[in-house]
């Protein structure tokens, strides 16, 4: 099967934003994902699929939803050969026709303003650090149903709240926006690291440390603990952008983590170097 990276809309354009979203398969997740993108109070960005190897079936229906989506589309897909989300990440950024870089996964639901509220904050080196709200399998039954994913937490706040009280979900205070920057500041209390479902910085910022370190092939350690590590050592600010930029996590059973990044990881914190060799640039 060829490299597929022809899967756009508008693929010569400027956007003020380029959204990378990992993806493997789960195009049911990937449509709530699409529908909730199009109702952003932030419309000048596009939409790229870093694709780690879905199987033909998921990307005959990712052409067909592209097809009908108002969405920028383009899809960067590589062979399946097991768990390579930082190399087809960094495919997606050399794909990508943004100076501003927005990270998600292909199963977190952006709120209406989670564009408008990235862009809203973004400086040259600073990289801003999101979180989601992670629904429970109820409210992410809800979710499936709604008629306007980005929209969810505004018209279903009290059952989330109602449902958290019982004990369902993680993490639903991350769910809720707040603008004013004093309060935020306040309760955001510290600055926690990165987490590859919501983050975003300058193209030109990620490119200083060569980009995700391609080496990590598992689960854990890699997207997130390495380049936050790797960006602080380059000089890069890790400003935290939580009760802005909302999301939410649909549901699922947690999937077994490895330990196999952990050794690689720990070498590269000995080194303390922040450029990495098996980045974009070999």
């Amino acid at each position: 099967m060829k490299q597929r990276e022809d899967m756009q809309n508008n693929p010569a354009q400027k956007f003020k934003a380029s959204i990378i979203i990992a993806f493997y398969n789960n195009t049911t997740a990937l449509a709530l994902v699409f529908s909730a993108l199009e109702k952003q109070t932030e419309k000048d960005f596009e939409v790229v699929i870093a694709d780690d190897g879905s199987n033909e079936e998921s990307l005959q229906t990712l052409q067909e939803m592209s097809q009908i989506s108002t969405l920028n589309i383009l899809h960067s897909w590589q062979e399946d050969s097991g768990f390579r989300k930082n190399r087809c990440l960094n495919k997606a950024i050399q794909a990508s026709h943004s100076d501003y870089l927005i990270f998600i996964d292909g199963d977190c639901i952006p709120q209406s303003h989670f564009i408008e509220d990235h862009l809203s904050e973004a400086q040259a080196g600073v990289c801003l650090n999101g979180r989601r709200a992670d629904l429970s399998d109820k409210m992410t039954s809800l979710l499936r149903k709604s008629a306007n994913p980005a929209k969810f937490i505004a018209e279903n706040r009290y059952k989330m709240l109602h449902d958290y009280l019982l004990g369902n979900g993680k993490n639903i205070e991350k769910g809720f926006r707040i603008t004013h920057p004093k309060l935020r500041k306040i309760i955001q209390k510290k600055n926690k690291g990165l987490v590859g479902c919501n983050f975003s910085l300058f193209k030109q910022d990620l490119l200083k440390i060569n980009a995700f370190d391609e080496r990590y092939e598992a689960p854990g350690v890699g997207e997130d603990s390495d380049i936050d590590f790797r960006l602080r050592l380059a000089g890069i600010t890790i400003k935290p952008l939580f009760y802005k930029a909302i999301q939410v996590h649909l549901y699922h059973k947690i999937l077994p983590r490895s330990d196999v990044n952990e050794a690689l990881f720990k070498q590269i914190q000995n080194e303390g170097k922040a450029w990495t060799n098996y980045g974009i640039k070999k």
